[in-house]
């Protein structure tokens, strides 16, 4: 067999396992959510147990259930204070969101009857028309991803599916791990067990960087945007400063959004300029926060993922695979980028590249 059969057996060899991979996860999809938190979880708290083993006087097992066991306990109170803040300021917002909705809409009419005397080009325009039927279409495409992702993500709301299997999948991959990994790494051809094996370690390096170092930035905006907003005397603004925090982890979109939602709260709540430039500061200081000291002390900057390749892979994860897909997204995208540099320098290598 020539080297080029090999080589094209190879190819196909590792694409039919891409394609079932992808097959897998999509046929699952609605499943998988319980044990993919578990492994992420089990991912975050490695190191800690491999500190607690390192003189191999505590057994990993050991080791994984305490470690385990005072992550669920520091945890588990905080969820719990989250969901009864998150649950009474959603209510509220409910019961109050067809008055919010027609103080916007009053607030928003003024504001263009008062533009219409400086750019009088605006007096033949329809307002009630583009607010009643253009505003509601343009929002169709993220209500669509918004109920796509709540759709394929439900095994995520399914509580009891979480806190039964997630810590049991949790504890035996920290308990096995590294048995795990060497297994699967037994498996590599021994002809491309160095390649593989410098591209897993800076696969780990991007996603250990980006994963951890983008947890501890969101929950330090989430906390910051909440406390910012309450000082304002924001009603939902500890909602809204969560949700712009947690959501920060894509690229923009968090303090975007946030910022937006935060806008149109204090129109219809006070309407008043001092109040807007409160929110406006909670949000430039966040903003400066994010850009100046969290991102570059926490999650670093020589990672490897750019922000719009980041962005493109949870928005494209979030349509296919729902929740479950924006959680794998940056995995996904780290080993694709490792695998482009990849195939990008062996070019720079060859002789289609080199030849004169």
């Amino acid at each position: 067999m020539t080297k080029q059969n090999v080589n094209n057996q190879r190819y196909v060899l590792i694409l039919g396992v891409l394609l079932l991979t992808g097959i897998f996860l999509y046929a699952l999809r609605s499943v998988l959510l319980p044990f993919v938190v578990g492994i992420l979880v089990a991912y975050f708290l490695d190191p800690l147990v491999n500190k607690l083993t390192f003189n191999g006087k505590i057994s990993r097992s050991f080791a994984s259930i305490g470690i385990l066991t005072l992550f669920l306990l520091i945890l588990l109170p905080i969820l719990v204070f989250l969901g009864g803040v998150a649950f009474s300021q959603v209510s509220d917002f409910i019961v109050n969101l067809p008055e919010y909705i027609n103080t916007f809409k009053a607030k928003f009419l003024e504001f263009f009857k008062t533009a219409k005397e400086y750019f009088p080009a605006l007096a033949s325009a329809d307002i009630e028309n583009v607010w009643q039927g253009n505003v509601g279409d343009s929002l169709k495409p993220f209500v669509a991803i918004v109920r796509k992702i709540i759709s394929n993500g439900f095994a995520f709301i399914n509580v009891l599916s979480l806190l039964l299997i997630s810590p049991v999948v949790a504890f035996y991959m920290l308990r096995d791990w590294h048995e795990f990994t060497r297994k699967i790494f037994d498996l590599v051809p021994k002809k491309h067990k160095k390649a593989i094996k410098d591209g897993v370690k800076e696969v780990d390096r991007i996603i250990s960087g980006y994963l951890r170092g983008q947890f501890l930035v969101c929950v330090s905006l989430g906390t910051f945007y909440s406390c910012g907003l309450w000082l304002v005397n924001l009603h939902l603004g500890i909602l809204v400063g969560f949700l712009a925090g947690m959501i920060s982890f894509i690229p923009y979109v968090g303090s975007i959004s946030g910022f937006l939602m935060a806008m149109v709260l204090v129109v219809t709540q006070y309407g008043t300029m001092p109040k807007i430039i409160e929110v406006i500061v909670v949000f430039g200081i966040g903003q400066f926060l994010e850009g100046n000291f969290l991102t570059p002390k926490l999650v670093g900057e020589n990672i490897g993922l750019h922000p719009v390749w980041v962005m493109f892979a949870l928005l494209a994860g979030g349509v296919l695979l729902g929740l479950l897909g924006m959680i794998i997204a940056v995995p996904v995208a780290a080993c694709i980028g490792v695998f482009l540099r990849y195939l990008i320098n062996n070019y720079k290598k060859s002789a289609l590249y080199l030849e004169k």
